[in-house]
């Protein structure tokens, strides 16, 4: 899997100053709410945030889903009323953020999650979702336990903030360990009213899982999902939405039944394409082809 936790080590080409095809601009714009995962944009927003931000909004999205902030550097320089203003600025909401709970999960210090609740308020966030978590964390199926426990207490905190608490899957959740396995563990120890689900469908599908089934056995637990397309020659990589083996027409209508309210464009490499032309063909297609 992609470490999410080397997301500062700013390294890739730029391609800030690279043009959206015109053919992408001119795609009908509706009143369908897709996102962006910015990591989607990583190794741009380092350079550029400001710029990186217009042509997310100019590309057709109107929600984005934060990833990166430092306690020192807060998003790429700027703070996160700063960020905020930005995103407002270019029409843009962000309902969720990406927040790791390392220090929480490993020694149950408070520190980084009040910083990360300060900030959801700062950008008007509603979910602070973890990305991923450490693998010294989940070794054992008591270990499984331990960590649905410490999300209960997590999402108890963010409650009493007015916010709540989502976990973001990749694919080691389905690892088999003692008879069980991490992601069974959490939807059976967490409270649904508490601890909610952000589906991440291609590291379901790459888990050899099936989004429908999850999704229809667990209605409800779910408020957003990670729409991240499965290249058909290389299937560990990614691909523009609609080019790839993963049918979105037959699983997203599912999702939105199963109460999933944001759908989120993420694509963690790109195949001889600009990152900007992709993400707007992406776009266009969640847009124009996609039931959300």
């Amino acid at each position: 899997m992609i470490n999410r936790r080397k997301f500062l080590a700013q390294a890739g080409l730029v391609s800030a100053g690279v043009l959206i095809k015109p053919d992408f601009l001119n795609a009908s714009i509706n009143s369908k709410q897709i996102g962006l995962q910015l990591y989607t944009l990583r190794n741009e927003l380092p350079k550029d945030v400001k710029g990186v931000i217009a042509k997310v909004a100019t590309a057709g999205y109107k929600e984005v889903e934060t990833f990166g902030f430092d306690k020192k550097t807060g998003y790429w320089g700027l703070t996160s009323k700063e960020f905020s203003q930005l995103l407002k600025s270019h029409g843009l909401s962000t309902p969720s953020g990406h927040y790791g709970l390392d220090q929480f999960f490993g020694t149950g210090k408070t520190d980084d999650l009040k910083a990360y609740i300060e900030v959801a308020h700062d950008t008007g966030q509603s979910y602070i979702t973890v990305p991923s978590l450490a693998e010294q964390f989940i070794k054992t199926a008591e270990d499984f336990k331990q960590v649905a426990d410490k999300m209960n207490k997590a999402a108890a905190i963010c409650k009493t903030e007015g916010l709540k608490l989502g976990y973001h899957n990749h694919n080691f959740e389905w690892k088999p360990v003692d008879g069980t396995t991490f992601y069974d563990t959490i939807l059976k120890y967490t409270d649904p009213a508490l601890v909610h689900m952000e589906m991440d469908i291609f590291w379901v599908v790459r888990a050899g899982q099936d989004p429908i089934e999850i999704l229809n056995k667990h209605k409800g637990r779910y408020f957003a999902v990670h729409v991240k397309d499965r290249d058909k020659t290389n299937t560990n990589l990614n691909t523009e939405i609609g080019k790839g083996s993963i049918d979105f027409k037959k699983i997203l209508p599912v999702a939105k039944a199963a109460g999933v309210k944001h759908y989120i464009m993420e694509q963690e490499n790109f195949i001889n394409i600009d990152p900007y032309v992709s993400i707007a063909e992406s776009a266009n297609y969640m847009k124009n082809s996609l039931p959300v």
